[in-house]
């Protein structure tokens, strides 16, 4: 009995200025990167690990790996959205996963709008992407998961502390039932998560039993 309309934004801390203002109810991504006086009036729920990989140009030699060890990426640049104000959380944690590898973010770009013109530029330009396994994809590009050590990107449920609303229950009754069949929140041995998000989520293997409130 409840109509849920979907949005799609690049990222949660676009998203999240929609949620202050009432024009979202709920959003997905990484809180832990959102500004301390946003996530100070939101409330968030960790429903899920995503594995970090790379997109790379079919013929780069690493594309041959199955998985592409981190310290192979060393002297690169990889694009992870900066200069883009609605992800900045995705960028602060490509510069925390970098740091100490010798792997630089690649200087900001003004904002890409859309899958195609995303496409079009990461061709043209011979982008190496910081990306997730749950990437698009990309014509002549290939997806490699990352590894040694494997970095996850937490996803919460992000909404206004002050919402009460039938869809919240029911998408929070989702993320229940799905998290635990799925593994969504299993870390597996030597993960790597950024340091400020290892405060705000559930212990390794908490989604096998039940997901935590937030």
């Amino acid at each position: 009995g409840v109509e849920f309309v979907a949005r799609f934004h690049s990222g949660l801390a676009g998203a999240a200025a929609e949620l202050v203002t009432g024009e979202l109810d709920v959003s997905f991504g990484r809180f832990a990167g959102l500004d301390p006086q946003v996530r100070a009036v939101l409330a968030h729920r960790p429903v899920r690990y995503e594995r970090v990989a790379v997109l790379l140009p079919a013929g780069d030699p690493l594309a041959a790996l199955a998985e592409v060890p981190l310290a192979r990426l060393a002297g690169r640049e990889l694009y992870a959205g900066a200069g883009n104000p609605e992800t900045t959380e995705w960028t602060d944690f490509a510069r925390r996963l970098f740091a100490g590898r010798s792997i630089a973010v690649a200087p900001p770009f003004p904002r890409i709008d859309g899958e195609e013109e995303f496409v079009r530029l990461v061709l043209a330009r011979g982008w190496t992407v910081l990306a997730s396994e749950e990437f698009t994809e990309v014509p002549g590009m290939v997806l490699r998961p990352l590894t040694d050590p494997v970095p996850l990107s937490p996803v919460s449920m992000v909404w206004p502390r002050t919402l009460r609303h039938p869809g919240l229950t029911a998408l929070t009754a989702a993320a229940t039932t799905l998290a635990t069949p799925g593994d969504w929140l299993h870390r597996p041995p030597g993960a790597w998560l950024p340091e400020p998000d290892r405060g705000l989520l559930p212990p390794a293997d908490a989604g096998r039993e039940a997901l935590p409130g937030g």
